[in-house]
């Protein structure tokens, strides 16, 4: 297992390689990642990425899929639009046996992270990751993102031998839970973000 290591890099990911990387962190192996083969296209193809596939939740029967259009933005009309299409091909395709309710969201506020881009848009601002394999005895970091590069999120965290907390790299595909921590900042861009790609329309519109 590799030491953790200083990083100085930039944060910034050649686009190619955000766009690359595994998606383990999107839809676990199995079942859901089998759905989201399966519907990655036709949302593509709508003007929708989908952010996360989680199967079981709640009732054992719930089919939870996260989503936002490529600039950040869900509302509650894009929600039900793209219900409509997942629907539409789930009922031909039938992946799941039996009965199960079909979730579709935005990522919401305290948002889970699990593309390289995640970390790029929302660097500067502090997250919760966990990995599947501890690095140094240490399986669990939270710390203000610094972005991505070379297949590692970047993140401060205390290192010993520093005063002052450093900024690591944490492997991208070892990764098993990243979201980011509420806070007032978070929740200040967040409506900001929001405002800028959804804004009101101007008197007599």
């Amino acid at each position: 297992m590799a030491d953790i290591e200083l990083d100085q890099k930039s944060g910034a990911a050649p686009a190619d390689e955000a766009g690359t990387l595994d998606t383990h962190l999107v839809a676990a192996s199995g079942q859901p990642r089998k759905i989201f083969e399966l519907i990655r296209g036709p949302a593509e193809g709508a003007n929708f990425e989908i952010v996360r596939v989680r199967y079981g939740l709640h009732d054992g029967h719930t089919l939870q899929i996260m989503a936002e259009r490529p600039d950040g933005s869900m509302v509650v009309a894009d929600c039900e639009e793209l219900s409509r299409i997942l629907s539409a091909i789930l009922d031909v395709e039938d992946p799941i046996s039996g009965e199960y309710n079909l979730e579709v969201s935005s990522p919401g506020i305290d948002r889970p992270l699990t593309r390289p881009k995640d970390f790029i848009r929302w660097a500067g601002f502090e997250a919760k990751i966990e990995l599947g394999e501890a690095i140094d005895g240490r399986k669990r970091f939270r710390g203000l993102l610094h972005g991505f590069e070379d297949g590692e999120v970047l993140i401060e965290h205390e290192v010993e031998g520093f005063a002052e907390k450093q900024v690591i790299g944490l492997p991208f595909r070892q990764l098993s839970e990243a979201k980011l921590i509420m806070s007032d900042d978070l929740i200040r861009e967040s409506l900001k973000r929001r405002d800028r790609e959804d804004p009101a329309p101007s008197d007599g519109e």
